[in-house]
């Protein structure tokens, strides 16, 4: 959809005169610069944030191209760009907000809104899915259902569409009200009310009642009438502003859509259903209650918008998983692959490259392996057009179809080297590793090109254990401690140790993405590698030795300073490579009594500092050794006014501001008022709780370690188990391998019943040594078969369980998984 720069300034209404370039014409809204895609057409919002302002990029934007800005205020710089557009309003998100509401308004189609805890995606992928032959849909890119997302979804709407499928997620009070304004729902889905997000409410009745905004003016709503919040939350509306509703039920025979039964096998399910007093079946191909619960939903909005129930059975059967997460893993000759289950569409591969492109590094290629895509609002040969220039936009240098249609539209993919094949077969028999070094791959197909081949193709680690990272949770994590700190209050993020086990680039991107101000290191090797990779935000070396100065330097890597002996090597080292004010951390001994300055080092300190001006002091430091023990707080007071007193003495020598910190995890939750100019947050993010009175439940784990089952075998009683004979069987008792042993970072100290295993939703017992390379467990009362995949830590057993069978901490965990096993990085 393309509007003139002059229709934009109405909606935002500023006159016409206040623009330098009236003939502009927009049909791009940006809102991340990372996310460029035609700066010709692209109206640029300059959205400020708690940890980020859109105003810093508009220069680069610029010479990008961009021509048509909206912001809250001109400079110097913005003033000299007199060929672009600036359009000045209050709030650029509201801005953008407006843009959207006079967009949705143009048009007469049904919209369906879905909110809810969990399954907004699902939902409405499987609508989509559903009604695809009957209308040409826009619906929102992945979870595109923020206040940020909402309108950007909504402006893909044009002429050609025939219905959208908008989702809306909030995360406290007061913002269901923006996206109802913009989204004006005719069909409103109400998908669950569950614990997740629950940060920004008072109660589960005030999270309901805000979600339920959504609904407010539909024609017709649907929801589960089983639910009883849901239910009782809705009831108002009901008498005054909807005209239909569709509550199903599963006990409830006089609900409008009552599931009167579900059979179950193996991998599919039947369901028998009264809608109209007349009963149905449709066979789905799925088992799980989540699942089966929005089937359910999808089925009443078919039921509603009159699909025939004989349709709707026939396209059930055919529906297939939705893949929400993107995950990144190690690929050979150093490549990084990222695999995208998400559909294979062109609304979806956007946010792909997006989240590539955020990936990339200077020593990396892009390339893209993708499949033939399904069917959308464009014609064939105008999907694959656009395709070609969205990968030409975003700099590919290597592309890769697979497919009929990829084949018979080649003929548009210019500017990249490209190769295309008939089938995924067809490319794992003619490539190979060695035609991948030093890129960056998507791998973005259908779910029956059966992609899979490729990536194990291309993966460099093939260990069936496997570490997953959950990004999400991470960003969730860093946020929970931002919330609680002012918005002045800088914060460092702990990424030494490899970002304690679990890979320290994928943390650094993530937590550089959301904010963050500062990493540490505990090694200048790590900060030498962050910087290869492609992290430019300043980085704080923890590890006082340092042997190869130069590249301290080069890399612009800022190091603690402990003793006069390190400041003066340090001195030395810097005016060799010319360094000047260069931004080094003071680290004071206020009680930890490992490394550090104590007041009475101070002068000589201040002297050496005031002789030079290579190094400069930017931070002054220390470290609280038993913030998390309440009962010796009388100790950690003492450090706290210990570290005043050093600080004081040390600020009033020098005229420039100094930045204190002293808080870890545990002193953000503890000790607030002491949060200074920054705090550092270390096992915290990592979902680990360092406190254990409530404070930090809303914390979410980072790493789940997985393996799997590769040998079952019956044993009577009396049977000896493994290694040293240990594990002796009191009864007939089935025996599974798992594959993952010390070699790998599962303790022997797990082994003889100390530790369990989440195997298909039970615990079961190690049985007898742990191995290098295999542990056996008892799983006579699991249900499982060989290759099914098992749970060391993650969400049914937590790492601290595993810790206090170990009689050690959950960092000595983390830590010790095993560079041998595979990290999977996702986000959803």
């Amino acid at each position: 959809m393309k509007y003139s720069i002059t229709e934009i300034a109405d909606i935002l209404h500023i006159k016409e005169d206040r623009l330098n370039d009236q003939e502009a014409v927009v049909s791009q809204l940006l809102t991340d610069s990372r996310s460029l895609n035609y700066p010709k057409e692209t109206l640029f919002f300059a959205l400020k944030t708690k940890n980020n302002d859109g105003h810093n990029y508009i220069a680069q934007l610029y010479k990008q191209g961009v021509r048509n800005f909206v912001v809250d205020h001109v400079d110097e710089v913005t003033r000299g760009m007199r060929d672009a557009n600036f359009l000045v309003v209050d709030n650029p998100l509201e801005a953008l907000q407006q843009v959207a509401m006079s967009h949705r308004r143009k048009f007469n189609i049904p919209v369906i809104g879905i909110t809810g805890s969990r399954g907004k995606t699902t939902v409405k992928e499987w609508l989509n899915q559903l009604l695809k032959d009957d209308y040409k849909i826009v619906r929102s890119p992945r979870s595109y259902n923020s206040q940020i997302g909402v309108p950007l979804s909504l402006w893909d709407i044009d002429d050609n569409t025939q219905l959208a499928i908008i989702e809306a997620g909030i995360s406290t009070t007061g913002e269901m009200g923006n996206l109802q304004a913009m989204i004006r729902p005719t069909i409103g889905i109400i998908t669950n009310i569950g614990s997740e997000h629950n940060d920004g409410f008072a109660s589960m009745q005030e999270k309901a009642s805000e979600k339920c905004k959504i609904l407010t003016s539909c024609e017709c709503i649907v929801y589960c009438a089983d639910d009883p919040l849901v239910t009782s939350t809705i009831k108002p509306l009901l008498d005054v502003d909807v005209a239909q509703e569709i509550a199903w039920s599963r006990t409830d025979a006089t609900r409008q859509l009552y599931v009167k039964s579900v059979a179950k096998t193996d991998k599919q399910s039947t369901l028998t259903y009264v809608y109209g007093g007349k009963q149905n079946q449709l066979t789905a191909p799925f088992t799980s209650d989540r699942d089966l619960e929005n089937v359910v939903t999808c089925l009443a909005v078919m039921l509603h918008l009159g699909i025939d129930p004989a349709v709707i059975a026939q396209r059930m059967k055919r529906l297939t998983p939705v893949g929400t997460r993107i995950n990144v893993m190690e690929g050979v000759n150093n490549c990084t692959i990222i695999a995208d289950g998400y559909t294979s569409d062109y609304n979806s591969l956007t946010p792909a490259l997006d989240f590539m492109f955020r990936r990339s590094s200077k020593q990396h290629d892009n390339a893209v392996i993708l499949s033939d895509l399904k069917p959308d609002v464009y014609s064939d040969e105008e999907l694959y057009i656009r395709v070609s220039e969205l990968l030409w936009a975003k700099n590919i240098k290597h592309f890769y179809g697979i497919g009929p249609d990829m084949c018979r539209y080649g003929k548009y993919f210019k500017g990249m080297e490209c190769q295309f094949f008939k089938s995924t077969q067809e490319f794992v028999d003619k490539m190979s590793q060695g035609d991948f070094e030093n890129e960056t791959v998507l791998v973005k197909g259908a779910p029956e090109f059966d992609f899979d081949q490729i990536i194990d193709l291309l993966e460099a680690k093939q260990h069936q254990t496997v570490e997953e990272i959950d990004l999400n949770a991470l960003a969730h994590n860093f946020k929970f401690f931002r919330s609680l700190i002012k918005p002045t209050t800088k914060a460092v993020a702990m990424v030494k140790a490899d970002g304690y086990g679990t890979g320290s680039y994928e943390m650094a991107k993530t937590l550089q993405d959301c904010g963050c101000d500062y990493l540490a290191v505990a090694a200048q090797d790590e900060g030498v590698d962050l910087r290869n990779a492609g992290i430019t935000m300043p980085i704080i070396v923890l590890n006082p030795s340092v042997v190869n100065y130069k590249s301290l330097f080069q890399y612009h890597l800022e190091p603690e300073v402990y003793s006069i002996i390190e400041a003066r090597e340090l001195i030395k080292e810097g005016a060799k490579y010319g360094a000047k004010n260069f931004p080094v951390h003071i680290k004071l001994d206020t009680g930890m009594h490992r490394l550090g300055f104590i007041k009475e080092q101070l002068p000589e300190l201040i002297e050496l500092l005031h002789s030079q001006d290579v190094i400069k002091p930017a931070s002054m430091f220390s470290h609280l050794c038993v913030a998390d023990e309440p009962a010796q707080d009388a100790y950690t007071h003492m450090q706290l006014d210990y570290f005043e007193q050093c600080t004081q003495v040390l600020q009033a020598a020098f005229n420039h501001h100094i930045t204190r910190h002293i808080l870890n995890t545990t002193g953000i939750v503890r000790f607030p008022e002491y949060q200074y100019d920054m705090v550092r947050i270390g096992i915290g993010l990592y979902g680990i709780k360092t406190c254990y009175d409530g404070s930090e439940d809303a914390l979410k784990p980072v790493a789940s370690l997985h393996s799997i089952i590769i040998s079952l075998k019956d044993w009577p009683a009396g049977t000896t188990i493994g290694y040293g004979r240990h594990g002796v069987l009191t009864r007939p008792s089935r025996i599974a391998t798992v594959t993952i042993g010390y070699a790998d970072g599962y303790d022997r100290h797990f082994g003889n019943g100390h530790a369990q295993i989440w195997v298909n939703g039970t615990l079961c017992p190690t049985v007898g040594n742990v191995c290098m390379d295999a542990v056996m467990v008892d799983v006579t009362e699991a249900q499982c078969q060989v290759g099914d995949r098992v749970e060391i830590f993650g969400e049914h057993i937590p790492i601290e369980r595993l810790s206090e069978a170990r009689d050690t901490i959950p960092y000595e965990i983390l830590t010790s998984i095993s560079p041998r096993v595979k990290r999977v990085y996702y986000r959803e």
